[in-house]
């Protein structure tokens, strides 16, 4: 196991300054008696300036050279997709722990190998999961691990958002097979992750997908489920829905309970309804919440578990191994509609 790191901040460093790390320093900010933000890297000469400038710390265009100078104790990776398998394996090397932003990989033995390295150096591997956190998932959570919904009968996933073709062209690598991913993988890859964390381990898959934009990859895809427990589901996703996102939702229905959670992103619980009554049914109004952002409000509290983890006081909620869980789902619906064909997990024994 890592030695905790006690009785001083956790020096953390931020690789990639684009979409998604405003939430990393947001949540940086609200922990800031545990963490000290020492160093930022872009390859963006005026990005990087940027945010030199807003945060006051170094600023460096290549990761090696940002783990050789100053040394973090962690980075956190918000870097595009492609990129976070060998970004991963330098800074374990360096004997520095990692949190990568979702999906960890677009290739499966990637993915693998990430959990590998970091093991041989004794370092952990955080994968951001941060729409686990949100208070409605929370409570569904709880529903399905106390039985509430006894036998699950099906499960329906709808993620109905907008990117249009200027969503893409804001850099070359986005749209890519080898450095994004498609809707799936990218833009619905949380929700993903709720077939196996939610329901359980997935027995079966068989997928479709669908290209209208300007792009390598999927922006529409459906996909169908068989878990190993018997529930049957599906999922279909879009980034064509006109003119702004519509809707990310989970519906499951069970033997003695049927929920929907609704809204722009899981934000809205719309039915809860269980043969048996339990005290915190009274918490429904007060989880549901108003959401200007896809991403939610998840990224404090996920962070507050990667630093209870540093500092030896919990065990990690999402991990590599916890992260290649939702990677081999997402490989497995590619394969399924690259290939037209029903595919099994897992995919390796």
């Amino acid at each position: 196991m890592p030695k905790p790191i006690n009785n001083r901040q956790i020096r953390i460093a931020v690789i990639g300054c684009g979409r998604i790390a405003k939430n990393h320093f947001g949540a940086i900010e609200r922990h800031a008696g545990d963490l000290d933000l020492v160093a930022v890297c872009d390859t963006n000469p005026a990005v990087l300036k940027q945010h030199v400038d807003t945060y006051g710390v170094p600023g460096y265009a290549h990761l090696s050279e940002l783990l050789s100078t100053v040394q973090p104790d962690l980075v956190a990776l918000c870097t595009p997709s492609g990129l976070h398998p060998d970004e991963t394996i330098l800074t374990a090397r360096h004997a520095v722990h990692v949190m990568t932003e979702k999906p960890m990989a677009t290739r499966w033995q990637d993915g693998v190998n990430m959990v590998k390295a970091c093991d041989e150096a004794g370092v952990h591997l955080f994968v951001v999961k941060q729409n686990r956190r949100n208070a409605t998932l929370q409570l569904l959570k709880r529903a399905v691990e106390e039985k509430r919904f006894g036998k699950i009968h099906l499960v329906q996933l709808n993620v109905f958002w907008s990117r249009p073709q200027s969503y893409y062209d804001q850099a070359k690598w986005r749209g890519t097979w080898e450095f994004d991913g498609g809707a799936f993988m990218n833009q619905a890859s949380h929700y993903v992750d709720l077939l196996d964390w939610l329901i359980g381990p997935v027995d079966k898959v068989q997928a479709m997908v669908s290209t209208t934009r300007d792009i390598e990859v999927d922006d529409t895809g459906v996909l169908n489920v068989r878990w190993r427990n018997g529930a049957l589901g599906s999922m279909s996703v879009t980034m064509l829905t006109y003119p702004k996102n519509l809707e990310g939702s989970i519906t499951i229905l069970g033997e003695k309970g049927s929920v929907r959670i609704g809204g722009v992103a899981v934000n809205d619980i719309q039915l809860w309804d269980f043969a048996e009554p339990r005290d915190y049914d009274e918490q429904i109004k007060a989880a549901n919440y108003e959401t200007t952002s896809v991403y939610g409000f998840g990224h404090p509290l996920y962070y507050k578990n990667v630093i209870d983890v540093l500092r030896g006081e919990a065990e990690p909620e999402t991990d590599g191994r916890e992260g290649l869980k939702s990677l081999e789902l997402l490989i497995a619906a590619y394969l399924s509609a690259r290939d037209g064909r029903t595919v099994s997990l897992p995919l390796e024994y």
